[in-house]
């Protein structure tokens, strides 16, 4: 067993250092406003300046007329500094939205603003649905600060999927070491914020992989010569008269342009579609390369800042094949197949190492993305790791996605025994919430987050659910139907290798009590016999019996509520035993209801 302790923390809380940077960058940012105003009016002044001194050179001192050069070229002077005061402006603005929305995630206003990850949602999962990991107040919003696509797949996979226990510690100590450097995880987050996040990774793979040229190494170099002897000979056509050279020329290098054109220009746009995302890219990496992290999990060699800012170089260039200029001479110097033999040579060079490149900037910055989650939650615990099991046992765990002062903890053993609790209880008392609890913790801890407990220990667990199941028209599916597919699909989990923690929301709540408790058992017995763990929650009582009859594998326990007023209260507290509470009859009578007591 291992894995254990507090996030590391700053001096301060997060709180108090989040604000404490804000209030230096109001200031820097007043700095830099004042400088930006100075800057555009000097930049009016010496212009109009320029203007003026120079038309009264040329018309009275025309001898004089070069020396409107040096207002000009305090001008040029002015607006390469106040470029660059304007980068800092929108860095310091940038950095400014990155912590004020961790105040808002501290403060419980991070819903709807982050990126939601629908696109990972997949309503065939055994838990994605079930337990919020993507939408609108997910735990992907809450999580994710990945600037790349690469990274926000990375992150969803490992919260879509258990992780062994030696690689969540490996996460886990990564995660540790990313936590206190606040600088690195703003820089990553920010890293490239001007750019637009573009293709997917697999093009860029896709194209890394190929090893066939569409311009051969010969014909990138007679190309080359050609495009030169061309300029040549038409600046000496220009020059001197050498119309039939120039025009020969022309009329060989455009059939060589047209006979390559179909496999150059398909060549082309696979280049463009796989380099869209380029200078991202770049920028992300040239952040992780300066952030100096021991770790070997950081280490990237050769350096691929360099040599994606290269590719995304060359990129540009190809680019510019779509300017009215260049389309107009192409056929004759050969631009747009000399811009594809370079990145072909990129490719040539570096391709081979791109799969690598792009999977370990997935994992940093899917670990950068955890770690701003620790630093933000000093009072979680890092999970520890059973080798044998299942097992999961939680000391005050409660739910991440409620704000900590909201959160009320609740105590939770699944081993052997209990291989299986029971929780009854009345609507709205917490049963739902406390059995999403339990699963989120469960995808926390095996990504490598801390996790909103006390203690955690658990074994590697396949998390399977039945908690959020839609009908669908559009399917021809009834809930109760999708519910029994849900099942046999968690049934099926049960017979692999990883043990299952099955979290069952009012099982079979679709049909009758009696068929109710039939079939409960005979999907409990099936899970159990194949070393499941896990929480049924239920408003029967009957189904409680069940707990009753299978001694030492199952226990029961309760959420209650208190009618007091004519209202009723709820403590969220998870407590031994059956509920046996009819506060609902109750409530039902104070507001008129002609109910018979027993």
């Amino acid at each position: 067993m291992s894995g254990s302790g507090q996030p590391s923390s700053s001096p301060t809380g997060p709180r108090e250092e989040y604000q404490r940077r804000l209030s230096l960058l109001d200031r820097s940012l007043a700095t830099l406003r004042r400088q930006d105003t100075f800057l555009m009016a000097a930049k009016v002044a010496v212009g109009l300046l320029s203007l003026v001194g120079g038309l009264w050179l040329a018309k009275i001192h025309s001898p004089h007329i070069l020396a409107v050069f040096y207002p000009l070229a305090v001008f040029v002077l002015l607006f390469v500094i106040h470029e660059r005061v304007l980068r800092r402006l929108r860095c310091c603005t940038r950095s400014q939205a990155f912590y004020q929305q961790g105040i808002d995630r501290l403060e419980d206003r991070w819903r709807g603003q982050g990126n939601r990850g629908e696109r990972f949602l997949d309503p065939a999962h055994p838990y994605a649905r079930d337990l919020d990991l993507f939408g609108e107040a997910s735990l992907f919003e809450l999580l994710s600060s990945a600037r790349t696509r690469s990274g926000e797949e990375t992150l969803a996979s490992w919260l879509l999927a258990p992780a062994t226990a030696a690689e969540a510690l490996e996460r886990q100590s990564a995660v540790r070491e990313l936590t206190s450097a606040l600088g690195l995880r703003e820089r990553l987050a920010l890293a490239g914020e001007e750019l637009r996040l573009g293709s997917k990774p697999e093009s860029l793979l896709a194209w890394s992989s190929l090893s066939e040229r569409a311009v051969p190494r010969v014909l990138q170099i007679l190309e080359g010569v050609l495009a030169a002897a061309w300029l040549f000979v038409v600046t000496g056509w220009l020059l001197w008269g050498w119309g039939r050279a120039a025009l020969l020329l022309s009329l060989v290098n455009f059939a060589i342009s047209y006979f390559t054109r179909a496999r150059v220009v398909a060549a082309a746009e696979a280049a463009e579609s796989a380099t869209q995302e380029v200078s991202l890219i770049a920028a992300v990496f040239k952040v992780i390369e300066a952030g100096h992290l021991p770790s070997s999990r950081f280490a990237i060699t050769p350096p691929a800042a360099a040599a994606f800012r290269r590719l995304g170089s060359r990129a540009d260039w190809l680019a510019s094949r779509h300017n009215l200029f260049v389309r107009t001479f192409d056929g004759f110097v050969f631009f747009t197949p000399l811009c594809v033999a370079a990145l072909e040579s990129w490719r040539d060079r570096h391709g081979r190492s791109v799969s690598e490149w792009i999977t370990r900037l997935g994992e940093i910055e899917a670990l950068s993305s955890l770690a701003g989650y620790a630093y933000e939650h000093p009072q979680n615990s890092w999970p520890q790791f059973a080798e044998d099991g299942p097992v999961f046992t939680a000391e005050a765990l409660c739910h991440p996605l409620l704000p900590p002062a909201k959160a009320v903890p609740n105590d939770l053993k699944l081993s052997a025994p209990p291989q299986l609790v029971i929780i009854s209880g009345p609507n709205m008392a917490g049963k739902s919430t406390f059995v999403r609890a339990a699963g989120l913790n469960a995808v926390l801890a095996q990504a490598g987050a801390p996790v909103p407990a006390r203690s955690l220990t658990m074994s590697r667990l396949q998390v399977a659910a039945s908690i959020c199941i839609l009908d669908s028209l559009q399917g021809g599916l009834s809930r109760f139907y999708a519910e029994i597919k849900r099942l046999k699909q968690v049934e099926e989990l049960s017979r692999g290798s990883v043990p299952v923690l099955f979290l069952l929301d009012e099982l079979l709540s679709g049909t009758n009590s009696h068929d109710r408790r039939l079939g409960t058992e005979a999907v409990l017995r099936t899970l159990l016999a194949h070393s499941a763990i896990g929480l049924v929650t239920t408003h029967d009582l009957a189904l409680t019996r069940i707990a009753e009859s299978w001694q030492g594998i199952a226990a029961n326990a309760h959420f209650g509520d208190t009618l007091m007023d004519g209202e009723l209260h709820f403590d969220y507290h998870l407590s031994p035993g059956v509920a046996h509470t009819t506060n609902a009859l109750e409530l039902m009578r104070s507001m008129g209801f002609d109910i018979p007591r027993s």
